[in-house]
C-alpha cells in the first residue's frame, strides 16, 4: 500500500524518471512522471484550488523548452503554492541557482548524483509540509463557515470581545444591555465551538 502523498517527477531524461519512479515504488511512494515542465504546467493550470492532496514536485533545473526554474516561478504565483513543495534536482554547476531558488521559496534541492536515502527523506518531509498546508487551508475554510453562521451583531460583538473588551464596555459601545452582550457572547462561543476568549482569539489567528 502506498504512503499518503504523490510525487510529481518532472525531468526530460527518461532514465532519470524511470530510476526515480523505481526508487519511490520501493519506498511505497506514488509518483507521476512528466517529460517536460510544459507538460506539468498544462495540468497544474487546471488546479483551481491546488492539487487537493499531499504532494511535492521533484523538478530538474535544466530542461528543453520551459526550464525548471521558469516553471518554479509560475508555480510561485499560484495561491496554492504552499501545498506543492518543490525539490530541485541540480548538477554541481547549478547548485548556486538551486540555493537561490530555496531562498525564494523552494523546499530544498538535491545535487546529482544524490543519495537515495537523503532524497527520500527530503521527499517525506516535503509531503508532511504539504499535508500541513492542506490542513491549514481546511481550518481556514471551517473558520469562515463558522463566522458566516454568526449574525451581523454577533460578529461585531465577537470582534470587541476578542479585542479584550469587558462586557460592560461592549454594552456601552453598542448601546445595549450587559445581559444582551452576555447572550450574544454565549451564542458566539457555541457557534464558534470555543469555551473562552483565549480559544476564540487563537481560532481567529488561524485565518
Amino acid at each position: 500500500m502506498a504512503k499518503d502523498g504523490t510525487v510529481f517527477l518532472i525531468d526530460d531524461d527518461d532514465a532519470v524518471r524511470d530510476s526515480l519512479g523505481w526508487l519511490l515504488r520501493t519506498r511505497r511512494l506514488l509518483s507521476i512522471p512528466y517529460a517536460s515542465a510544459d507538460a506539468f504546467w498544462a495540468e497544474a493550470q487546471g488546479w483551481r484550488e491546488g492539487p487537493g492532496s499531499p504532494c511535492c514536485a521533484l523538478l530538474d533545473l535544466r530542461m528543453p523548452g520551459m526550464s525548471g526554474l521558469a516553471l518554479f516561478e509560475r508555480l510561485r504565483e499560484q495561491p496554492w503554492f504552499t501545498q506543492l513543495p518543490v525539490i530541485f534536482l541540480s548538477g554541481h554547476a547549478d547548485v548556486p541557482t538551486a540555493v537561490d531558488a530555496v531562498l525564494r521559496g523552494a523546499f530544498d534541492f538535491c545535487e546529482k548524483p544524490f543519495s537515495d536515502n537523503a532524497l527520500v527523506a527530503r521527499i517525506e518531509r516535503a509531503l508532511e509540509q504539504s499535508a500541513e498546508a492542506l490542513a491549514q487551508r481546511q481550518r481556514q475554510r471551517d473558520l469562515l463557515l463558522r463566522i458566516a453562521g454568526l449574525t451581523e451583531r454577533e460578529q461585531t460583538v465577537m470582534q470587541l470581545v476578542a479585542a479584550g473588551m469587558p462586557n460592560k464596555l461592549v454594552a456601552d459601545q453598542l448601546g445595549i444591555s450587559v445581559r444582551t452582550v452576555e447572550v450574544h457572547r454565549a451564542r458566539i462561543f457555541d457557534k464558534m465551538g470555543v469555551k473562552s476568549v483565549v480559544e476564540l482569539v487563537r481560532l481567529q489567528q488561524q485565518d
